[in-house]
């Protein structure tokens, strides 16, 4: 069984973040471990408070992982503060970390800010060129590349900016867009599209988190970047066609929604 590890926030109610991410690990079959960066407080209303951990703990957590287990992937979620992204980078250079799957989360659904401002150039600069995989969605794109996003060929050229940055592939996330929603995958040479219909549901907390935690499973798994990213697309489509209506909010994904029909588990 390969691991993985996640480096990101915590969810209170379970279907973004840490959390999120060692169930998607759990789900395709890797074994998950976590190093966290934040204590969100939230729920499926919306986050309504965070408190950072120190990049002292940080850097211990990553140390206690790397010294003791084998990390075949890991993913990188919530990174709020300039201290915490230079506490990251400086670990995975330290152990030369393979398949790193960046997903840069920057505002909640309910607009709660994630990541300071000031650390805007600290991502770029600092974790982008660590990542085999970065996932931005449209307004994170828009924030990192500083164009305006309104179709493909916009996303064409966000993804050019963000390889030349050092990127070693990019998935631009096209949920925002107005039609279907439509991914570009961008290798450096190819533009891929991965075009899927919209599932009307409210309950999609964690979708990104979810998707870059099953591309860091693939990637563990010895997967390409490509297929890694087809493979968790079909995941979280899944996952969202039979999301769960938990909370007065947005629900959360079903991450094991294929292991519960195997088991002969009914899930409203």
């Amino acid at each position: 069984m390969k691991h993985v590890l996640t480096i990101a926030g915590s969810d209170t109610c379970g279907g973004a973040g840490i959390q999120a991410d060692i169930k998607t690990f759990s789900a395709l079959g890797t074994y998950g471990m976590s190093v966290i960066t934040a204590v969100t407080v939230q729920n499926t209303q919306g986050v309504f408070d965070c408190q950072d951990i120190t990049p002292e703990i940080i850097k211990k957590q990553i140390d206690a992982i790397f010294t003791d287990i084998e990390v075949s992937a890991v993913k990188i979620g919530m990174v709020s503060k300039i201290e915490t992204i230079k506490a990251i980078a400086e670990k995975l250079k330290q152990y030369k970390v393979k398949n790193v799957v960046v997903d840069p989360v920057m505002i909640s659904k309910s607009g709660f800010d994630l990541m300071k401002s000031d650390a805007k150039q600290t991502l770029i600069e600092e974790l982008i060129p660590l990542a085999d995989i970065i996932t931005p969605n449209l307004p994170e794109a828009e924030v990192i590349t500083g164009i305006s996003i309104k179709n493909l060929n916009d996303m064409k050229k966000a993804a050019k900016i963000v390889y030349d940055m050092g990127a070693k592939n990019i998935l631009i996330k096209g949920g925002h867009l107005e039609s279907d929603a439509i991914d570009i995958f961008f290798d450096g040479k190819n533009y891929i599209y991965l075009e899927a219909k919209r599932i009307q549901t409210k309950n999609t907390h964690g979708t990104g988190c979810t998707l870059s935690s099953a591309i860091a499973a693939n990637l563990a798994k010895g997967n390409t970047a490509e297929q890694s990213v087809k493979n968790a697309k079909k995941y979280i489509i899944t996952a969202i066609e039979h999301s769960l209506d938990i909370g007065k909010g947005v629900g959360p994904t079903n991450h094991f929604y294929e292991l519960y029909q195997k088991a002969g588990m009914e899930v409203d």
